[in-house]
């Protein structure tokens, strides 16, 4: 009884003293000052870049030839492989000569015959025992005869069908033993030269609008040299090995598409183009200087579907910038406005911050080099969170 009498009486005091030790910690634990967040940017310079763009187009061969007959016949024999390469002057067809070589033969007999008459009557003319006018006749027979003659040789020659050009030979639409005629609609094959090989593109009449009113007031240079390279790129997106040059840009719009066809050659010694491939050009635009490349890592989307960007000012505060993009550079956007060079764009502790807070910014570690020159891309960058790749 006693013990428990003890221990009842030590309670009051045991609380007395946690809850003086307690007050005494109140005092001493204060809230932590608030510490200037840390940020890390990326200082903008003006950058000289090439502008390329990236249009799509269609390979053309560079000349194509179908093949018609031009006498009529029956064809005895092929004398191609289907899709094989032909030279020009190739026999490709037989066509039955029997009927052409039995004109042929008739004509030079009637050539001759009428040739010894003109010899003839030439000696007697002198002698007056014909008169001028048979002589004239008898020439002008000859000279009927040696036509005949040659028209008849031509047919018989045209019982050979070649090939009008070197190049490539599609299948043959028609087959031993089928009739042909001279004129005919339908083509007996055709040959196409790929070797050098054309590749047309569109172009918006809008773009030609742009790029020369750049060039006009100077926020463009001209490409130079390479203005007239053209590079392609294939269906698979892989890169074709050779270069091509612009040959010719279309003289009008056309109005349902309201673009410009440019043309462009590109040599195709291993035959990897064919006629009417999809691919990719890229064509130099020009050089702009004083541009001004932004990391993607620092540009985001507002709710507005609008890019921006924020920055540190010379205050260290952030402010928030709206930017227009151009397209994509590597890693990089093309801004055309809404920054300048100097200005320090942050690239790392984005989520840390809003605009008009105060912070301490160091310069980021420097990323891959930028390529020389990029083609034309969507104006829109992705949020920070997921940037959007290069185009090509």
């Amino acid at each position: 009884m006693q013990a428990m009498r003890a221990r009842r009486a030590l309670i009051p005091g045991m609380l007395a003293i946690a809850v003086s030790v307690l007050a005494a910690c109140g005092k001493d634990n204060k809230p932590p000052a608030a510490q200037t967040p840390e940020v890390r940017v990326v200082t903008l310079k003006d950058e000289t870049v090439t502008l390329d763009s990236s249009l799509p187009g269609r390979t053309r061969a560079y000349r194509i030839a179908e093949v018609r007959p031009q006498v009529d016949g029956i064809i005895l024999k092929r004398l191609f492989v289907e899709g094989s390469d032909v030279k020009q002057g190739q026999q490709l067809y037989q066509i039955d000569p029997a009927t052409y070589e039995a004109t042929a033969k008739s004509a030079d007999a009637s050539l001759e015959s009428a040739r010894l008459l003109s010899q003839r009557y030439g000696r007697l003319v002198n002698d007056e025992a014909v008169s001028k006018q048979q002589d004239a006749e008898a020439k002008a027979a000859y000279l009927q005869a040696q036509a005949t003659a040659d028209r008849a040789h031509i047919n018989l020659r045209y019982t050979k069908v070649l090939s009008p050009i070197s190049g490539r030979i599609s299948r043959s639409l028609f087959t031993e033993g089928a009739l042909v005629v001279n004129g005919q609609a339908s083509a007996l094959t055709t040959v196409q030269q790929i070797d050098p090989i054309y590749v047309d593109v569109t172009q918006p009449s809008s773009t030609l609008l742009r790029l020369r009113r750049e060039l006009a007031n100077g926020h463009l240079q001209a490409a130079g040299a390479n203005a007239a390279r053209v590079s392609l790129v294939l269906e698979d997106g892989s890169a074709y090995a050779e270069s091509g040059r612009l040959e010719f840009s279309e003289v009008s719009v056309d109005q349902s598409t309201g673009s410009v066809t440019l043309r462009a050659v590109f040599p195709n010694p291993r035959h990897e183009l064919l006629p009417g491939m999809f691919v990719h050009a890229r064509l130099a635009e020009g050089v702009k200087t004083s541009a001004i490349l932004a990391p993607q890592r620092g540009v985001t989307r507002d709710l507005k579907g609008q890019a921006t960007a924020l920055v540190v000012n010379g205050t260290n505060e952030v402010e928030q910038r709206i930017l227009k993009t151009d397209r994509a550079f590597g890693d990089k956007w093309l801004v055309t406005d809404g920054l300048k060079a100097g200005d320090r764009i942050i690239v790392e502790g984005l989520q840390f911050v809003r605009p008009g807070a105060k912070v301490k910014a160091t310069e980021a570690t420097a990323t891959a080099a930028v390529p020389a020159s990029a083609p034309a891309a969507a104006a829109t960058p992705a949020p920070a969170s997921a940037p959007a790749a290069a185009k090509s």
